[in-house]
């Protein structure tokens, strides 16, 4: 398996391991984050550990088709967030990004800097051409966080989102391994 701790000065994001349960339980059950999110609140922790038993199932693959990573802060070790890297069949070089951050690790530059490991991840490691994500229309948050980072949009899917309260359209952003990076 290729190296998949990836740091930065603030935070590393590592593959998720059982211990990470209680920690994801509740970001998954935070009600704002959920807000534009499709996996939805879940029940009880057992539907917690099933998600992530799937999860941490994949690391276990010869070949990792889906990364799930904790961020984690590098200096008190706190738990601020997900992110999932998808790929795509090998031919087509391409994967896709997702993450869902703490409240409390808002608008404090740990989602952008979280992108930008996994893109370098993604580039310079996974040798991809094409890594592209997708958000709710009126998630400003990522929106701004997508576009800081350098990717583009591209269009806009109409009502792709099954969210709590209905359904969303989304926009699609990409960034190619040729583009330029905003840091």
């Amino acid at each position: 398996m290729k190296n998949t701790n990836l740091k930065s000065n603030r935070i590393t994001l590592r593959l998720i391991k059982p211990s990470d349960l209680a920690a994801i339980h509740l970001l998954h059950s935070l009600p704002k984050v959920d807000e534009f999110n499709t996996l939805g609140i879940p029940e009880n922790i057992q539907e917690t550990q099933a998600v992530i038993q799937s999860w941490i199932a994949e690391h276990e693959l010869d070949e990792i088709k889906n990364y799930t990573f904790a961020i984690e802060h590098i200096q008190t070790k706190e738990f601020i967030g997900l992110f999932g890297l998808k790929l795509w069949n090998k031919k087509n070089r391409r994967g896709e990004v997702w993450y869902k951050i703490h409240p409390d690790y808002w608008r404090k530059g740990f989602a952008t800097e979280s992108v930008n490991l996994v893109l370098d991840f993604g580039f310079e490691t996974l040798n991809l051409h094409r890594i592209q994500a997708g958000c709710a229309v009126d998630n400003i948050g990522s929106i701004k966080v997508l576009e800081k980072v350098g990717m583009i949009r591209e269009g806009r899917g109409r009502q792709t989102l099954p969210l709590k309260n209905g359904w969303s359209d989304n926009f699609e952003y990409s960034i190619l391994e040729t583009d330029e990076r905003k840091k």
